[in-house]
């Protein structure tokens, strides 16, 4: 059984997926749409402040494309969501590291600052903890599709008779009665 196949479609999961990708994604769009209007050089190492950020036309372009991705798995919600925001979170938090290396140098092509870096450190956290909520812990509940999928076998052998896809509490080490 796969993993997508456990989540139901209209689970509360797949809203905060959906919100997170979609808050995020045009937040990013913004700062992009403002680095085109203001007609930044594309590839200028030194940048122009918008929204508190240094940025260039690149730059806009990326976090332009950023967004569309981040919108698109909104859109499509669910796991692709979840994915999409924790791979998204990580490409962002990585940015940080490299463009940080990278700061006042002749290869900084995205025209980082340390603000940006910072910004990139903080969305990208975000971004991916949003992607992670409920999925990723030590103490997820028992009739959480992400636990479920991980106990396979605890859960096909707790289950009650005639009740598929419910769990008995009993009899499952470290979970109360």
């Amino acid at each position: 059984m796969k993993l997508h196949d456990e989540l139901p479609v209209d689970h509360r999961l797949s809203q905060v997926y959906r919100v997170g990708a979609g808050l995020c994604g045009a937040a990013l769009l913004v700062f992009g749409c403002l680095g085109f209007a203001d007609g930044l050089s594309f590839f200028s190492t030194s940048g122009e402040t918008v929204a508190g950020l240094s940025s260039n036309g690149l730059l806009s372009l990326v976090s332009v494309v950023t967004a569309v991705v981040l919108v698109g798995g909104a859109a499509v919600g669910g796991n692709t969501a979840s994915t999409i925001n924790i791979t998204v979170g990580a490409l962002f938090v990585l940015s940080g590291f490299v463009n940080l290396a990278l700061l006042d140098s002749s290869a900084n092509v995205l025209a980082f600052r340390i603000q940006n870096v910072l910004f990139s450190f903080a969305m990208g956290l975000v971004i991916a903890t949003f992607g992670m909520y409920g999925r990723v812990s030590g103490k997820l509940p028992l009739d959480n599709p992400y636990w479920r999928h991980r106990h396979e076998r605890s859960t096909a052998r707790n289950r009650p008779e005639g009740v598929p896809g419910v769990v008995a509490r009993s009899g499952l080490p470290g979970r109360p009665a």
